[in-house]
């Protein structure tokens, strides 16, 4: 047993992520799984960052998510359970955040009676249930912030922006993955630290592995093949993937992920496929089909401010990576190929396809090697076992 374990020892977590059964595992769900191979975990849904666009169709959703909060928790596994705590969307109308707050509350230590966690941790991955942030007896409060969540698409940015600058302040110590971030954060609260994403990657090289099966919808491409894995949503430049698609007809361009945006175009084009959402277990395989991985952002606030999963997980497979530029990409750039508009793009891939090698590859996969989810987390860990042991009284 580590110190960290000693000390943290007897306490669970109560942890407010996304949706557990969303498409994409995101770092909600990585950080999430490793706490609980280490401790109890109460896994809160925590839907509602969206403003309401329709409203009568919109309150007869939310009445719903909170009947379903009234249910048990559900059991992920031994000592790991999940519920869902949703909120009313409708902030401005007088008296709906004085309901969230006290429903929430409630709903949340009851979930907690009910798996039996007495003494807790709270963790923070979104911003908007952080009006509960020292509300449920915790004995720390951790906000772990992934991404500028103000800028993401249909939400209240007003409301949010507010929401993750009080959930920062109030926190007793906060970890930051998006580096452009990190000193406005800490102008916000001292106990504040850097913490990149991590990558599975011994799930990842799987895609470098000689046994690894194609999937059979990427069986028999027209090569090259340029992969993208990721929901395409707003802020994929779907217009540059048609555009590149357009000027090398005969290469594929396959896409794996769920479609939130409109992808008509690309779906019209004969050499794009569009796989879908797949399984997470089963992405290296359709890695493996790649020549190269792509990274096509749109260049907005929400990008500039992001730390890309992704960029770990395709440098973990050992295929060429085609970037734009963020702060934190380029801190690859010995790795990755950074593009800065589309004919650096197309440029990039090509000369991606024709300088590839077994060495270079290997170098990929080495970048990363040691940036796994479980040594981000034991440093995250160490880091809130120090916090608690300052805050306990010596005996």
């Amino acid at each position: 047993m580590t110190d960290a374990d000693a000390t943290l020892q007897g306490l669970g977590v109560v942890y407010f992520g996304n949706d557990w059964n969303a498409e994409n595992r995101t770092s909600s769900h990585h950080v999430a799984t490793r706490l609980a191979e280490r401790m109890p975990v109460l896994y809160v849904d925590s839907p509602g960052m969206r403003a309401p666009n329709a409203s009568g169709r919109d309150l007869k959703k939310a009445w719903r998510k909170l009947g379903a909060a009234l249910r048990r928790p559900e059991r992920i596994r031994d000592g790991f359970w999940r519920c869902t705590v949703p909120q009313l969307p409708f902030r401005r109308i007088p008296g709906v955040d004085a309901f969230n707050r006290l429903f929430g509350r409630w709903a949340v230590r009851r979930a907690l009676r009910a798996v039996g966690i007495q003494r807790r941790i709270s963790w923070f991955v979104v911003p908007h249930p952080g009006f509960l942030a020292r509300r449920l007896g915790e004995e720390l409060c951790v906000y772990y912030c992934i991404d500028d969540y103000a800028a993401h698409p249909g939400v209240d940015a007003e409301l949010i922006g507010r929401r993750d600058e009080a959930l920062s302040r109030a926190a007793d110590l906060q970890f930051v993955a998006p580096p452009a971030l990190l000193d406005h954060k800490r102008g916000l609260n001292p106990h504040t630290f850097y913490s990149p994403h991590g990558v599975d990657v011994d799930l990842f090289r799987h895609a470098s592995e000689a046994g690894t099966e194609l999937p059979a919808a990427a069986r028999d491409l027209p090569g090259p093949v340029i992969g993208y894995i990721g929901s395409l949503h707003e802020w994929i430049d779907l217009d540059l993937i048609a555009w590149l698609a357009r000027q090398r007809p005969r290469w594929t361009f396959l896409l794996v992920g769920h479609a939130a945006a409109d992808v008509s175009e690309l779906r019209a084009l004969p050499n794009v496929r569009l796989a879908g959402a797949q399984p997470y277990a089963s992405l290296p395989q359709w890695a493996k089909a790649f020549d190269v991985a792509i990274i096509p952002y749109r260049m907005n606030r929400q990008v500039a401010n992001a730390n890309p999963l992704k960029l770990r997980e395709y440098l973990a497979t050992g295929k060429p990576v085609v970037s734009v530029h963020n702060p934190e990409i380029e801190k690859f750039s010995r790795w990755v190929r950074i593009a800065h508009d589309r004919d650096g793009y197309l440029r990039a891939l090509e000369a991606a396809l024709a300088e590839d090698t077994p060495q270079a590859a290997a170098e990929r996969i080495a970048a990363v090697a040691d940036q796994t989810w479980d040594n981000r987390v034991d440093t995250v860990l160490d880091t809130v076992a120090q916090a608690l042991q300052r805050q306990r009284p010596l005996s």
